[in-house]
């Protein structure tokens, strides 16, 4: 029997995981609902007044989307943890950094990318002036894959644990901050009349950094929970 390629490999486990995703229909919402209850949340707390939603609207949607995902880090390896699935991926001919790039690549398609298509409606809800939308959507299209490629080293890091949520909390909020900051911060400066392309960049710089390093460190973290 013959070797199956990196690429046939990684198609096969996107697939499995796309399945898994369809049969937990109901869990696959919960992100989306927590984020829309999040921006209910600041809407009612700001009295619902137009004139104070749309200064803040782009930071609670980035805000919400960071929670969104942070809520769904711990199921990027705990299953597969659970039911020995990580031990064939060890010995597995496929390199374990690719494996886990493209388990992080699932689990940005189906949290949030989902709620990233529905910015724009959410940034109704807000009030967002429609011409901050653009580069709303490019930030959260640079950054939210970086948020899931940070967020796998701490869920390897946190494997071997029970009731790891508020460590890996801990752990991944310190990591998220420059994202967060970056990401509003170019939508803020766009509002402004401010060049943001400054902010993008320094996103884009850090989305090719962490594609390359953030497998390879959550590889590592895997062999080391596992050994």
């Amino acid at each position: 029997m013959s070797t199956p390629s990196i690429w046939q490999a990684g198609l096969a486990l996107a697939l499995r995981d796309l399945r898994l995703v369809w049969r937990r229909r109901g869990d696959s919402l919960q992100p989306a609902l927590f984020a829309l209850l999040i921006i209910a949340l600041f809407a009612l707390a700001l009295g619902g007044e137009s004139k104070s939603l749309e200064k803040v609207a782009f930071a609670v949607l980035w805000l919400s989307v960071l929670l969104a995902g942070l809520l769904t880090l711990d199921s990027i390896f705990r299953g597969d943890a659970e039911d020995g699935s990580l031990e064939q991926w060890l010995l597995s001919p496929v390199p374990l950094p690719w494996l886990v790039a493209v388990r992080v690549l699932t689990h940005w398609l189906t949290t949030a990318l989902p709620l990233i298509a529905a910015a724009p409606f959410l940034g109704e809800l807000l009030h967002l002036p429609r011409e901050q939308l653009p580069v709303l959507l490019i930030s959260l299209l640079l950054g939210t894959p970086l948020l899931s490629l940070l967020g796998s080293i701490v869920a390897a890091l946190t494997i071997g644990m029970r009731r790891a949520g508020v460590l890996m909390a801990l752990l991944a909020l310190p990591l998220y901050v420059p994202v967060l900051v970056f990401g509003a911060g170019s939508v803020a400066a766009s509002a402004q009349g401010l060049d943001a392309s400054g902010a993008l960049l320094l996103l884009a710089a850090g989305l090719i950094v962490g594609a390359v390093l953030a497998p390879l460190a959550a590889a590592a973290a895997i062999r080391l929970a596992l050994s």
